[in-house]
């Protein structure tokens, strides 16, 4: 199986100079807990609810002014969209992931694969004897 047959192919982005309120704005009326960060239309960089949250209230940072690429995990890992599913969940493991941004040749957004669209697969695709110790990185 390949990523781009389960990948989330509705990707929302958002531009790393953008500010951490049209960010929160954009994850609430999607309904995401991430957002790709482009730059001149490549990605550059990812931006979880999280860390938007731990930089604007944890940390302080006033978010009609502070910008997206100030609170973005960068570099970022990213996986072609026709690389076997196995590659995709092997990135996840090493990096400890819960999402990873799919990328065309251009290196721009056609797909986030989420740790829930990995789990949901049979156990047949997961390598044998792994799927409980994998999924219990990311508890």
């Amino acid at each position: 199986m390949r990523i781009s047959e389960l990948m989330q192919r509705d990707v929302k982005t958002i531009d790393a100079d953008e500010c951490l309120s049209s960010a929160a704005e954009r994850l609430d009326t999607a309904s995401l807990g991430a957002l790709p960060v482009t730059e001149h239309g490549r990605v550059v960089g990812l931006l979880t609810d999280s860390e938007l949250f731990l930089c604007s209230t944890v940390h302080g940072h006033d978010p009609d002014v502070t910008t997206v690429r100030e609170a973005m995990t960068a570099p970022l890992v990213t996986c072609p969209e026709d690389a076997p599913l196995e590659a995709g969940e092997r990135l996840m493991e090493q990096h400890h992931l819960n999402r990873l941004v799919v990328v065309d040749a251009e290196h721009h957004a056609v797909g986030l694969l989420c740790l829930d669209d990995v789990a949901s697969e049979p156990l047949t695709l997961l390598r044998p004897g792994e799927p409980l110790e994998y999924l219990s990185l990311y508890s």
